[in-house]
């Protein structure tokens, strides 16, 4: 493949060293055609990077409309169960085309934070009521779109939701008013308008049990081999709360770990989001089977949700990827570090994961969860997908000397980066957003107009 333009990297981290002066060849295919090292200046007509260049970062769970609850529900007390109340009355008001305008610009806000990938999470499928739209993957082709337009890459995990919680074995307690748009009424029926949704080049869809409240036992394995047989990734949320664990237990007479065991949802290409309240058998399914686990600390805290086992899932086998999850912050550099440092308070000790390690699940790993294997590092054969780090912030500065991961996951934040690059595109310059020049001014006419 022919090489149609070179980036050059004043640093680069090539995992799991740093590397100065490296010129990133990439091809009419969006992929990095070659890596040269020790390029000691800008080669002609390259593209500069100054700073630390790293692969693009991917953001696995995400629910892009909870973007529009920011400070709103911070107001006062309360817990998980009543911040749902407000997230309802978001998702109410949302429509197709509101939708699109909100979500890209907060796929926007990710890209200036050197997110190339997102996994959206996706139930809000059907107009209040649970009325069907005319193309009934409208609100799914909205995010779609909005990624394109925002110039990042999207894995939507189309959601299945039939049920408002746990009744008994076999059925659900149906969806209350707010819960009509998200359901499709049986798992059959999300099969089958799944289905309609088509891989693009940027975007890849896979599936998700929103939970075990959500998808009554007796049809999770509808949605499993859904998934199955396409080869997607399968997403779900996993013991979130306590309160799931005790209804599971109460029904079902086991954890919902156990229960997704047991309906042959857990694998190499599950990821359970969240992860918190597990026994040690569940950490020992999850890790053996090979299952990932996402976590996102910055919600997790956010919701006082608690802090899950991280590190035991990942002694036990589990992969970990991050996400921003409600978008509290949108930020994952303080996701990776969020994790290392919500540990260092349970256990009273430091040192949990490398810097590389941190970096690793934030970048090659996410990807991995989202179906993207082929991009999350700087290596020939990529997808050139990545950001760049200033090395001159308040933040940063001073840490050249010291030059490693570190600077990233426990110096910079989201307003560090400079510059993402999506399949060669540079969709961020300077710091600067290349297609939708004022994000800030999108988000505020987005927001505006749900509240």
């Amino acid at each position: 493949m022919p090489v149609t333009h070179t980036y050059w990297a004043e640093q680069a981290w090539l995992d799991p060293v740093v590397e100065p002066g490296v010129a990133l060849d990439v091809g009419a295919d969006g992929r990095i055609a070659a890596v040269r090292t020790g390029v000691e200046a800008p080669p002609p007509g390259a593209t500069v990077l100054r700073g630390l260049t790293i692969p693009g970062l991917a953001n696995a769970h995400s629910h892009a409309f909870h973007r529009a609850l920011r400070s709103t529900v911070q107001v006062g007390s309360g817990t998980f169960w009543t911040w749902r109340e407000v997230m309802y009355s978001v998702a109410d008001r949302l429509t197709p085309e509101t939708y699109h305008e909100l979500a890209r610009a907060v796929y926007a806000e990710m890209a200036l934070a050197g997110v190339t990938a997102v996994g959206e999470f996706h139930y809000l499928h059907h107009a209040p009521g649970g009325k069907r739209y005319a193309d009934p993957n409208a609100m799914g082709e909205a995010l779609i779109a909005a990624a394109a337009d925002a110039g990042i890459r999207i894995t939507l995990l189309d959601t299945a939701y039939v049920a408002a919680g746990l009744r008994d074995a076999t059925e659900g307690e149906p969806p209350n008013h707010h819960q009509l748009r998200f359901s499709d009424g049986t798992a059959e029926a999300w099969a089958e308008r799944a289905a309609l949704l088509k891989d693009r080049e940027h975007a890849r869809v896979g599936a998700a049990v929103h939970s075990v409240r959500a998808v009554p036992a007796r049809q999770l394995g509808t949605v499993v081999e859904w998934a199955a047989s396409r080869g997607v990734p399968l997403h779900v949320h996993l013991s979130e709360q306590t309160a799931e664990n005790e209804a599971c237990l109460a029904v079902h007479g086991c954890t919902p770990t156990r229960l997704l065991a047991d309906h042959g949802a857990l694998g190499a290409r599950t990821t359970g989001v969240h992860n918190t309240h597990l026994t040690d058998a569940d950490i020992a399914l999850i890790g053996g089977s090979g299952t990932g686990t996402c976590m996102c600390p910055t919600t997790e805290r956010d919701l006082a949700d608690g802090i899950g086992p991280a590190p035991a899932l990942q002694r036990a086998g589990s992969p970990l990827s991050l996400g921003s999850d409600s978008h509290a912050v949108i930020d994952l550099f303080e996701e990776a570090r969020a994790m290392e440092l919500n540990e260092r308070l349970r256990s009273h000790t430091r040192g949990h994961w490398t810097a590389a390690a941190l970096l690793r699940a934030a970048s090659a790993d996410g990807h991995a969860a989202l179906g993207w294997a082929d991009a999350g590092a700087l290596a020939p054969g990529a997808l050139a997908d990545f950001a760049t780090v200033a090395l001159d912030s308040v933040r940063t500065a001073g840490a050249a000397a010291r030059l490693g991961a570190e600077v990233a996951v426990f110096a910079a934040s989201a307003a560090d980066v400079r510059h993402t690059v999506v399949g060669g595109r540079h969709v961020v310059r300077d710091g600067a957003h290349t297609l939708l020049p004022d994000v800030p001014s999108s988000l505020a006419r987005a927001v505006a107009a749900l509240h």
